[in-house]
C-alpha cells in the first residue's frame, strides 16, 4: 500500500506543472479547434456568401497556425501535459474494452440497421413513410445510431475493424463452450 503511494507521488513530481506557458499554449489550441464555431453564425450576421468562404480559408490556414504556435508557446513538456489531460479526459468517456454480450449484441443490431437502410433504399424507398420530404432526418439518424452502436460495441470491437485493414490479421474464433 505504501509502495503505491510512493509510485503515485513520483509520477505526480515527475509530471509537468501547469504554468503560464501550459496554460496559454492550451488555450491557443483551444481558440484553434472552437473557430469553425462561428462558420454558422456568420450567415445570420449578414455576410456574403464570398465574405464567409475567404473567411472560411484564413480560419483554415490561421488554425493550423495557431496549433502549431500553441505547441511552440507550451514546449515540449507543455506539449506531453495537454496530451495527456485530453486523451485522459476522452478515455474517461470512451466505451470500455470488454461489454457484455447483450450489450456486444444491441451495439450489432444498431450497427446494422443503419447500413441496410442505405442498401436497401434505393429499391424500397417508396414504402418508407417521409423518406422524400425528410431526407436529411433519415441520414443523420442513420449516422447517430452508427455512432451510438460503436460506442455499445466497445473497444474490441474497434480492434476488430481494424484487423480488416491489416493483410496478415487472423481472426481467432473462440470455441463454443460444451453445454450441460
Amino acid at each position: 500500500m505504501e509502495s503505491a503511494k510512493n509510485e503515485n507521488a513520483a509520477k505526480e513530481s515527475n509530471a509537468p506543472k501547469a504554468g503560464w506557458r501550459i496554460k496559454t499554449g492550451f488555450a491557443i489550441f483551444i481558440a484553434s479547434l472552437t473557430w469553425p464555431v462561428l462558420l454558422p453564425i456568420l450567415p445570420l450576421i449578414g455576410l456574403s456568401t464570398r465574405s464567409i468562404a475567404v473567411f472560411t480559408g484564413i480560419m483554415a490556414v490561421a488554425a493550423e497556425v495557431m496549433l502549431v504556435a500553441g505547441a511552440a508557446v507550451a514546449g515540449k513538456e507543455g506539449f506531453a501535459f495537454i496530451k495527456q489531460r485530453v486523451f485522459g479526459f476522452i478515455k474517461s468517456y470512451g466505451p470500455p474494452q470488454e461489454v457484455s454480450a447483450t450489450r456486444y449484441n444491441t451495439g450489432l443490431v444498431i450497427l446494422m440497421l443503419p447500413v441496410l437502410y442505405a442498401f436497401l433504399s434505393p429499391y424500397i424507398g417508396q414504402y418508407i413513410p417521409g423518406l422524400d420530404e425528410h431526407r436529411k432526418v433519415y441520414a443523420i439518424a442513420g449516422d447517430v445510431m452508427l455512432l451510438v452502436a460503436l460506442f455499445l460495441l466497445g473497444g474490441n470491437f474497434w480492434e476488430k475493424l481494424r484487423a480488416l485493414f491489416i493483410h496478415k490479421a487472423i481472426a481467432v474464433i473462440p470455441d463454443k463452450p460444451v453445454g450441460a
